[in-house]
C-alpha cells in the first residue's frame, strides 16, 4: 500500500484529501505545519508528498529544499499547491524540485489523485515516430465542470453541498473581519487584522476549488495574493488598496449568491480595452490583467479607442484621465453614448486622487477608480470583480430570455 503525507494547515482540506485518497486504497498521514511535516518526510519517507507551499513554521518551497538536500529523499516524488497568481513561489517550487504544481483554485480530488496516480506509474512514453505523420486536427473535450449540466459523483456533489452550507457565514467573517481592518488604527492591530483575512481566504481559495466552484475559488485566489502582498509589505496599505479588498469582498458574496450553479463555472474570455499614452503606464496594465489570465487590447490614442469601441463589443475599459486631445472623462461620456457601452464597466487608472477627480469620473459614467501607483495584483483584483460579475449578469439574462420565450 503505497503512503502518502499530506502538509496542510487547513484541516477541513487536509481532511478532505486524506478521506478521498484513503477511499482510493492509500495509506495517508496528515500534518498541519512546516515543522512537522519535514520531520514526518523524514521519518515515515513516505511514497508522495502533498504539500502547500503557504505554510505556518517552513514555507513549502523550505521543505522542498530540505528534502531535494538529502540524498535518501532527493527523489521522494511532491506535489505542491499554490495560488496562480505566486507565480515567483511557483517558479521557486520548481528550482527546488516539485515534481508538479497544482493551483488550488482549480483542484478537485479527482484531479489530486490522478496527479498522485500519474506519479506514482508514470505512463508509458510514446512511441518514436519514424517518418512526419500529415497534420491532424484534434478535439480536445473542455472539463465536465465547464460544459455545465454534466452528474456530479455522490462524492464531489455532498462536497459541493457542504460547501455552499457554510458559505454565508464564511463571507461574513470575511466582512467582519474587514470592518476591523478598515477601523483598525495602530499598525500592529493592522496587520493582525490583515494576517486573519490572507488566512481566511486562503482557506476559502482551496475549499472553493476542492466544491469545484471555479468563479469564486478565481476570485478568492487573487484577493488571497494581494492580502498576503499587504501584510509583507503594510507601506502599501491605502484606500484604494482597502477599497479594492472591500469590493472584492462584497464581489464574492453576489457570487455566492448568484454565481454557484455548475452552468456558471465556465470564463469565457472577455474582451478588455485599456486606453493610456504612456507605454510603461499601458505595459503596467495588460501585464496585470496578464496575471488574471485576462488578455487586453491597448491603445495609446483617444480616437483610436473610441473607433474600436464604436465598432467592437467589450467588457471592460481601463481609462488614463490625463491625455493629449481627449481626457478619460471625456472619452467615457462619449463612449456612454455608443449602444453597446451604455453599460460597459469604466475604471480610471489615474493619479489624480483628489475629491474633484473622483466626482468627474462618477459624473462621467465611471464605475470605479484605482490610484497609480497601483500594485499589479490590485489592478486584477479590480478586473476580475467587474469581469465575473458581468458574466453572471449576462448568463442570468440569457437564461431568463430563454425562459420567457419557451
Amino acid at each position: 500500500m503505497n503512503r502518502i503525507l499530506i502538509i496542510e494547515d487547513d484541516q477541513l482540506v487536509a481532511n478532505i484529501y486524506r478521506n478521498k485518497l484513503t477511499v482510493e486504497g492509500f495509506q495517508v498521514e496528515v500534518v498541519h505545519d512546516g515543522e512537522a511535516g519535514l520531520k514526518a518526510i523524514q521519518s515515515s519517507r513516505p511514497d508522495v508528498v502533498l504539500l502547500d507551499l503557504m505554510l505556518p513554521k517552513l514555507t513549502g518551497v523550505e521543505i522542498l529544499q530540505a528534502m531535494r538536500a538529502t540524498p535518501e529523499l532527493s527523489a521522494t516524488p511532491t506535489i505542491v499547491f499554490s495560488s496562480t497568481y505566486l507565480t515567483g513561489m511557483v517558479q521557486e517550487a520548481w528550482k527546488a524540485g516539485a515534481s508538479k504544481c497544482l493551483s488550488k483554485a482549480n483542484c478537485s480530488p479527482k484531479v489530486v489523485i490522478e496527479a498522485v496516480r500519474n506519479l506514482l506509474n508514470p505512463p508509458a512514453p510514446a512511441p518514436a515516430v519514424l517518418a512526419p505523420e500529415p497534420p491532424r486536427r484534434v478535439e480536445v473535450a473542455p472539463p465536465a465542470i465547464q460544459r455545465g449540466g454534466s452528474p456530479d459523483t455522490e462524492f464531489q456533489a455532498d462536497l459541493r453541498r457542504e460547501f455552499l452550507e457554510t458559505l454565508p457565514a464564511t463571507i461574513a467573517a470575511l466582512r467582519s473581519q474587514m470592518q476591523m481592518l478598515v477601523k483598525a488604527d495602530a499598525v500592529m492591530a493592522r496587520s493582525q487584522h490583515l494576517h486573519e483575512l490572507w488566512r481566511r481566504m486562503h482557506a476559502l481559495t482551496g475549499n472553493a476549488g476542492l466544491a469545484e466552484m471555479v468563479l469564486l475559488a478565481h476570485m478568492s485566489d487573487a484577493l488571497e495574493v494581494l492580502l498576503k502582498e499587504l501584510y509583507e509589505k503594510p507601506a502599501n496599505v491605502t484606500a484604494s488598496t482597502l477599497r479594492t479588498i472591500a469590493l472584492g469582498i462584497d464581489s464574492l458574496a453576489y457570487l455566492a449568491q448568484h454565481g454557484t450553479l455548475p452552468e456558471h463555472q465556465e470564463i469565457p474570455p472577455p474582451n478588455i480595452l485599456v486606453v493610456d499614452d504612456e507605454a510603461i503606464s499601458r505595459r503596467a496594465i495588460t501585464y496585470s490583467l496578464e496575471k488574471a489570465k485576462l488578455k487586453s487590447v491597448a491603445v495609446e490614442d483617444p480616437q483610436t479607442a473610441l473607433k474600436l469601441l464604436s465598432e467592437n463589443p467589450f467588457d471592460l475599459v481601463f481609462l488614463d484621465v490625463d491625455m493629449p486631445g481627449m481626457d478619460g472623462f471625456e472619452l467615457c461620456t462619449r463612449l456612454r453614448n455608443l449602444p453597446a457601452h451604455r453599460k460597459t464597466p469604466v475604471i480610471f487608472v489615474t493619479s489624480l486622487n483628489d475629491f474633484e477627480s473622483r466626482t468627474s469620473s462618477t459624473i462621467s459614467g465611471g464605475n470605479d477608480f484605482i490610484a497609480k501607483p497601483f500594485l499589479f495584483i490590485e489592478l486584477a483584483v479590480k478586473a476580475l470583480i467587474f469581469v465575473l460579475r458581468g458574466r453572471i449578469e449576462a448568463a442570468r439574462a440569457a437564461f431568463e430570455a430563454k425562459q420567457s420565450a419557451a
